[in-house]
């Protein structure tokens, strides 16, 4: 490994600490990733909602442009179950108690589709109560990014996250992304996804309470 390359991932590191996320690698295998996107990919979908300060979820274009998408019950299951086996792990590295998860959301973004700058709970811009009761927020990628045209892959939509109040080398990251791998963040963390600019991204939502 070159220099460069260290020092690259030593960066990685410190971001990843910086703002307390756990990466779970191999949350789902290859083989699994693999099959629900063919189940996404034939699945019928509707645009993906928000939440706001006033009453109940909303579609709003210019704050999140995705599509969320109807599963079978056993897949759903699948990764629900998957989520509370590791709930331990979760509480362990943010040394706090959570009781369940939400079932998870399967989401779809294709090209000029994103998620502005938000957070999930835990906040006072978020007046729902299951909102504020949302804790930790996790993101379980399907599919892989790549600068590329390889194939099942998809260019620009980086989870970025941001916090402008500290120092310059630590105000804004974009986690590094692979197939089956899961990030956990608190959920007052801001974060967004940016604009899709090649193929499809496929991931799962969910949050712990």
């Amino acid at each position: 490994m070159s220099d460069h390359s260290l020092s690259e991932a030593a960066k990685i590191s410190r971001l990843i600490d910086k703002y307390d996320l756990l990466l779970i690698r191999s949350f789902l295998d290859d083989v699994t990733c693999e099959r629900v996107i063919q189940e996404a990919e034939a699945s019928e979908s509707n645009r993906a909602s928000v939440y706001g300060s006033g009453k109940g979820e909303s579609i709003d274009l210019r704050v999140r442009k995705a599509s969320r998408l109807r599963l079978p019950a056993t897949t759903t299951e699948l990764v629900h179950r998957r989520l509370v086996e590791h709930r331990q792990t979760i509480e362990q590295h943010f040394s706090i108690s959570l009781s369940d998860c939400e079932e998870p959301q399967f989401l779809r973004y294709e090209v000029g589709d994103f998620f502005v700058a938000h957070q999930d709970g835990n906040t006072g811009l978020l007046q729902l109560t299951s909102d504020a009761e949302r804790k930790v927020s996790v993101v379980l990628f399907l599919n892989r990014q790549s600068p590329g045209i390889d194939p099942g892959t998809y260019s620009g939509g980086s989870l970025k996250f941001s916090n402008y109040r500290e120092k310059t080398e630590y105000r804004e990251f974009s986690v590094p992304t692979e197939a089956g791998t899961l990030v956990a963040f608190r959920s007052e963390l801001t974060h967004e996804v940016l604009p899709i600019t090649r193929g499809e991204r496929y991931s799962v939502v969910s949050w712990y309470r």
